[in-house]
């Protein structure tokens, strides 16, 4: 191994940058659906590597000091984020004839800003590099606080997080209750990287005892939080999900419109599985009708027929204020009674770019760019996440499409809803790895949360998940259907403050990243200067 790392060490000019791409790229591996956590103890210490070699020369000016070690973070992110969210372009494929020739923005862009984040880890970790153990450290610490702005900055993409490549099955998602996902974040990259020391004698014993140490309490924990379910938990209550798994090159065709809600009608009217008592709540995917609801009291006519007394129907809907010029619209989840009447709604509050509404739009309007999809208008963001409640008590705490992947968004243990609700519809993406990384997400902040998650996908992945991220039921990607399913009564909490305790996590790994540094610098050696 030691040979190994003197090469990766000795990399220069385009063979350091193409070894930092294949590494990221390896690391996406872990992410689903392929779930191959252990290519990240490859790629990490690659990484750690490669940062080796970006020794500063000589009289060499700052800013040729800083961008070495930024540009190996950027080529590691873009080889991670361009094998892991290749899927993106698929999107535009749905109509090719419009939005083709943005392919490469969505391909090659998106990983190329994302990677932005990985390179200022990667920046951060240098300024405390040293020769030893806390150089590992340093990069955990780098890599927690690019993630954790990943969240927010130019709207926030948190998509495929390094710290879940360490939570692959329920066992290992149950520490996002404790430490959060920066926590998490900070811990995952410290124990994949933790296989570079073995080429180093200095501190890599209490490292390798730390990390040991990380990976016993992430397995205990989980282990010790499952064996305390419920075996048999009582039932919240009785849901049907339908998922009708519409094309999306239909979704807003006009000619089919009678045709798709016909289609929702007949699956949700479906009488219940043999021995099942009818069910309290009926849930539709993302922009599920497709029309204006209020522009056609005919649907709703037929909605009332349809929600039988004491039923709910949550749907993905389009909701309209206003009129005319001064319309604005809202992507939304209404709740329908068992009268037909609209009587509560949810709008979307964490939009997409460029794909709900155009940043600069003004702007960029007079160089002839557009939204890259197509829907019945640009939306407005919602103000605030009401909850959903139903007939029968429980209530909901509902988030639309991608708002889900925000961690801590559900709160942690703490929140007054009975359960999650998550609608969404990934149909542009088709069989992709998109729909499996969104829905592990959606199963971490179920966790997170500590409620059963109800979500329902146009065409998947639609599903029951219970408070510790087990699946109690689901329909696979493309199936048609409806599925009904018993929500199990859960109300965890958080053992203490996570968000605290991430960053307690974080301070300890910058002290340590610190100590190493100070040491190293009393040797003659320093950092990034």
């Amino acid at each position: 191994m030691e040979r190994l790392a003197g090469r990766v060490i000795l990399l220069w000019g385009w063979r350091r940058a193409l070894a930092a791409l294949c590494a990221g790229a390896f690391a996406a591996l872990a992410q689903p659906p392929v779930d191959f956590f252990a290519a990240c103890f490859v790629s990490f210490p690659v990484l750690v590597w490669l940062i080796d070699g970006a020794a500063s020369q000589p009289g060499e000016r700052l800013a040729r000091r800083m961008l070495r070690p930024f540009a190996i973070g950027w080529w590691f992110g873009f080889g991670y984020f361009l094998a892991g969210l290749w899927w993106t372009g698929a999107a535009l494929l749905v109509e090719a004839e419009l939005f083709a020739w943005a392919l490469p923005l969505a391909v090659l862009g998106l990983p190329a800003l994302l990677a932005l984040f990985y390179g200022l880890a990667v920046f951060l970790a240098r300024l405390l590099w040293s020769d030893g153990a806390g150089r590992i450290a340093a990069l955990a610490a780098g890599f927690a606080v690019a993630e954790w702005l990943r969240g927010f900055v130019l709207t926030g993409f948190p998509w495929n997080a390094i710290g879940q490549a360490a939570m692959p099955v329920p066992l290992m998602m149950q520490s996002a209750s404790a430490v959060s996902m920066p926590g998490i974040n900070a811990l995952a990259v410290f124990i994949f990287a933790a296989p570079a020391l073995l080429v180093s004698a200095r501190g890599r014993v209490p490292a390798f005892a730390v990390a040991a140490l990380a990976v016993a309490l992430h397995l205990g924990y989980g282990a010790w939080r499952l064996n305390g379910a419920d075996a048999a938990p009582e039932t919240l209550l009785e849901v049907r999900i339908v998922q009708p798994s519409i094309s999306q090159a239909e979704k807003w065709d006009a000619a089919v419109r009678e045709r798709i809600f016909a289609t929702l009608l007949e699956l949700s009217a479906r009488p219940p599985r043999e021995g099942a008592a009818a069910p309290d709540l009926i849930v539709w995917p993302e922009t599920a009708i497709p029309f204006v609801l209020s522009d056609r009291p005919e649907a709703l006519v037929a909605l009332a027929e349809l929600v039988g007394e004491g039923q709910t129907l949550f749907a993905g809907s389009v909701r309209v204020e206003g009129e005319r010029a001064d319309a604005r619209y809202y992507n939304a989840i209404v709740a329908i009674g068992d009268d037909g009447e609209i009587v509560d709604a949810a709008d979307k509050i964490w939009l997409v770019p460029f794909g709900e509404f155009m940043p600069l739009a003004d702007l960029l309007s007079r160089i002839g760019v557009e939204k890259l999809v197509r829907s019945v208008s640009a939306f407005t963001a919602g103000s605030h996440r009401p909850l959903l409640a139903t007939p029968a008590g429980p209530t909901a705490l509902p988030f639309i499409c991608y708002e889900i992947i925000f961690p801590g968004m559900a709160g942690y243990g703490d929140t007054e809803a009975d359960f999650i609700l998550n609608v969404t519809n990934d149909a542009w993406f088709g069989n992709t790895p998109g729909p499996y990384q969104h829905f592990r997400q959606a199963q971490i902040r179920a966790v997170e949360a500590g409620r059963p998650l109800v979500r329902a996908g146009n065409n998947g992945i639609s599903a029951v998940v219970d408070a510790y991220g087990r699946i109690v039921d689901a329909f696979a990607l493309d199936a048609v259907g409806a599925l009904d399913v018993a929500v199990p009564r859960q109300r965890l909490t958080a053992p203490g403050r996570p968000d605290l305790a991430g960053i307690g996590i974080l301070a300890v790994l910058v002290l340590w990243a610190g100590v190493g540094f100070h040491a190293a610098g009393r040797r003659g050696l320093t950092g990034i200067y």
